[in-house]
């Protein structure tokens, strides 16, 4: 199952639990070396080394997609461990769903953060790397409350910071190239803290198309919005 020298980097973002955690244990079942960074490290040291102790090429980082100073620092340290990220998966989320007529701006700006900008800081840092090496793979995780083809989006903050992170995707898919895949998706309602456990989709399923992303051929789609491997409207 570990991941040789050669092995695709695959960063996911929010990786301590729930379906971020899921998406890096499947991940590295396929031999890529794994990045799993937390905003919390004892929480993400211990995700890590459950991973390693399953076999998997895993390594923690800290990082807070909040601050721009925790993505630079990231980028310096996985440049001075020669780790080139081929895989980006922006996972880390915060559901806040108080009606934007009603919600304070700190509360806002907070998803918004979290939501939106987390990504946009990630994605600057690392997909101009993927662009200069001909290869990457960039998975953004968002939601089907982010649905502007017929009703605006739904979930207050949360909706809204996931809608703008659609748009982060195309935006980002037009820059990088057609090389370069970046793609988003919707999980559905998911088994975790966050969907609750009555939830009808386990943690596996839900994390399965942001893999099946990650992993695309040569020939996969780009500047897509998909739910359990189906292309959706915007």
């Amino acid at each position: 199952m570990t991941g040789g020298p050669d092995a695709r980097v695959a960063l996911v973002t929010g990786a301590n639990r729930g379906i971020g955690y899921e998406i890096c244990r499947q991940l590295a079942g396929r031999g890529l070396r794994i990045v799993l960074t937390a905003r919390t490290s004892a929480e993400g040291r211990e995700a890590a080394g459950r991973l390693a102790r399953g076999g998997g090429d895993v390594r923690f980082e800290q990082l807070d997609v909040t601050d721009p100073a925790s993505v630079e620092a990231l980028c310096r340290r996985l440049a001075e461990s020669h780790l080139p990220v081929d895989i980006l998966v922006n996972n880390a989320g915060l559901y806040t769903t108080t009606p934007l007529l009603s919600i304070d701006e700190p509360a806002l700006m907070t998803a918004v953060q979290v939501n939106f900008l987390g990504a946009w800081r990630t994605t600057r840092a690392f997909v101009p790397g993927m662009r200069d090496r001909g290869w990457g793979r960039v998975v953004n995780i968002s939601t089907g409350y982010a649905h502007l083809a017929s009703e605006p989006p739904a979930a207050g903050a949360y909706g809204l910071a996931k809608a703008a992170l659609n748009a982060l995707t195309r935006m980002t898919a037009a820059e990088a190239g057609p090389r370069i895949k970046v793609n988003c998706m919707s999980p559905g309602w998911v088994a975790t803290r966050m969907g609750g456990a009555g939830a009808p989709t386990s943690v596996g399923e839900g994390a399965d198309t942001a893999v099946w992303l990650a992993t695309l051929p040569d020939d996969g789609p780009t500047d897509g919005f998909f739910y359990q491997r189906n292309k959706i409207a915007w």
